[in-house]
This record gives structure tokens, sequence and C-alpha cells, in this order.
């Protein structure tokens, strides 16, 4: 079973080992998260390098990890992508082996942004088809738009209240957001 979480790594580093299709589709979610993102490798695709990134062509070295908080070793060698990770978890490093997922401590779920609403699904085993056919569905039942706004604002209110109050505010929330996503009251 792996642990589900959110993390801010916002203004942090990461170094992402490779410069291709991987590394294409996972600086964009990086820099979304506020990362800086450094990509190491000889050859480095020219919409990467059109990114705001930092381009380092050439060959992998351990020191490249010196500022990392986060590594993804995304090359088209399994051997290189075994000592990047390698090299990562010796660090303490949070890193994903695109090639075998297993051998990092990091997977990149599937990812839905719908209503001010985040979730992220994961099968847990090498079926990223499954997640992202879920991904689809959940897409299909989350509302467009949802007053989180409001829904927070009656929430604070309501752990002021006491008691009985305080209950009734909170189950009318509950309620209202079931609603909202399409359950019943």
């Amino acid at each position: 079973m792996l642990l589900a979480a959110f993390l801010n790594l916002h203004g942090e580093t990461a170094v992402v080992v490779g410069g291709g299709m991987v590394a294409l589709r996972r600086v964009p979610v990086l820099l979304g998260a506020g990362m800086n993102v450094s990509v190491v490798a000889p050859r480095i695709a020219p919409e990467l390098r059109a990114l705001d990134i930092t381009c380092l062509e050439r060959e992998y070295r351990v020191d490249d990890l010196n500022t990392a908080a986060l590594v993804l070793a995304c090359t088209d060698s399994a051997a290189v992508n075994d000592r990047v990770t390698a090299d990562a978890l010796g660090l303490g490093l949070l890193v994903s082996h695109a090639g075998s997922a297993e051998r990092g401590n990091l997977r990149f779920p599937a990812t839905l942004e719908r209503g001010g609403v985040q979730l992220a699904l994961t099968t847990g085993r090498e079926l990223p088809m499954l997640a992202q056919a879920l991904r689809e569905r959940l897409t299909q039942a989350l509302p467009e738009h949802l007053p989180l706004d409001g829904w927070v604002r009656r929430r604070e209110q309501a752990v002021t209240l006491s008691g009985s109050e305080r209950e009734a505010a909170l189950a009318g929330l509950r309620r209202d957001i079931r609603l909202a996503v399409g359950l019943s009251a």
C-alpha cells in the first residue's frame, strides 16, 4: 500500500535525468507545482529547452542531486535510471523511476482538477491505464463549479458555535455538499 499525500514543494528543486518524452510530460507538472527544474541529459528535446528550466546537456553525475528535493530518473537506459534511483535513495530523496516504478519511492498519479478540487488516483500497481480511465470517469461525475469559498466560510463559522448549533450548521453544510456533488443528502 502506498501513502497518498499532497506535497508542497514550491520553491524546491527537482532534478530530471532524461530529456525526452517522459520528461516532456513530467516537467510541466513540476513547474505547475512551483518547483525549480533542472534537466540533465546528453540530448534535451527542444520543447523542454523552451521552458523556464535549467538545462545541463551532458551525462548525469551524482553531484547533480546536491540541491534536489525530488528526482526523476527518466532516460531510455535502464542502467542509468537504476543508478540515478539508487543515488537518490541513498541521499534520502524522493525519486521516481520511469521504467520501473517499484524501484523508486515516488509515483505520479493520474490527476484531476475540477471545480476547485484536486484529485489524485493510482492503482498501486503498474496499471496507469486504469487510473487514467478512472480519472476520465470522475471528470464526468464532478461538477465544473463548486462554491468552495462559501463552504469554507460556513465551516469556519460553524466551528465557532457550540453544541447543537454547531452540529446543525455542520450537518447543513454536509447536506449541501453532498447534494452539490450528486449524492443524496
